[in-house]
């Protein structure tokens, strides 16, 4: 049998005729000797060592894990860090869960209003579509709902709430807290009739209770400094109200 072998010297060498073809342009340059990149093993996050920007990369069930961690314990520094950062998240993430008006149904009404936490208070609109004084107080809800997300607003049809509540009691506003129905406002001439605004229903609502919370602040806090801003922003929109109707007059 005829065995043919094919020997093949070390790579990048070449015979004295090939570099002399080379030198004369007969054969093209050598190409360059393959080497392959530096080996450099991926960074195990676990392994990295622990400070104060490895802590801010967290997420808060990884920080609550972390509250036996050798390496966190002996740092006294890390270990306070590793509370206050924590902290912060679970507050921030309090005050996320609401900022909408909810739309809930009669079977929903006791999970989303009476079995809300304690520290909660809740907003509830008994509505109809198609009635003008809903849909303008549905509107001041929403803003306010955007602006105090620390408070639960849900709106829900009158009769799933309260069968064959009359709708010339429309639009209705419950306040529940801690289970219990803490107010009742049947219309809207409580909040100015069809001059109705979202800083003239903060401050009805907030009469008696601090029902309103931007979830910045202890309650008797954001009841005050509701009542302080809404009272700002409430004279601010008279004033330009007041300018732009001059302006339009001397038109």
């Amino acid at each position: 049998m005829d065995y043919h072998f094919v020997y093949k010297d070390v790579e990048g060498t070449s015979t004295e005729w090939d570099d002399i073809q080379r030198r004369l342009g007969n054969l093209p340059p050598k190409p360059e000797i393959f080497k392959p990149p530096p080996f450099a093993p991926s960074e195990d996050p676990e392994l990295r060592l622990k400070s104060k920007d490895w802590i801010d990369e967290r997420t808060a069930e990884e920080l609550e894990g972390l509250e036996d961690d050798p390496d966190i314990d002996d740092n006294r520094f890390l270990e306070e860090y590793r509370k206050r950062r924590l902290a912060e998240m679970q507050a921030a993430a309090r005050v996320a869960r609401f900022g909408t008006v909810l739309l809930i149904t009669g079977p929903d009404f006791v999970r989303e209003v009476s079995q809300a936490p304690s520290d909660v208070w809740v907003v509830v609109l008994l509505f109809k579509d198609g009635i003008p004084g809903c849909e303008l107080l549905l509107q001041c809800l929403e803003e306010l709902a955007a602006r105090y997300p620390g408070t639960k607003f849900v709106k829900i049809i009158s009769t799933d709430c309260i069968p064959k509540y009359p709708d010339h009691n429309l639009p209705t506003i419950l306040l529940y807290n801690n289970g219990a129905v803490k107010g009742t406002y049947v219309g809207l001439h409580h909040f100015g009739s069809r001059r109705c605004t979202p800083e003239a229903v903060a401050l009805a609502l907030c009469k008696c209770d601090p029902v309103l919370n931007d979830g910045n602040n202890t309650c008797g806090l954001s009841k005050n400094a509701v009542v302080e801003g809404e009272s700002k922003r409430l004279i601010e929109k008279f004033v330009k109200q007041h300018e732009d109707e001059e302006d339009y007059s001397s038109d």
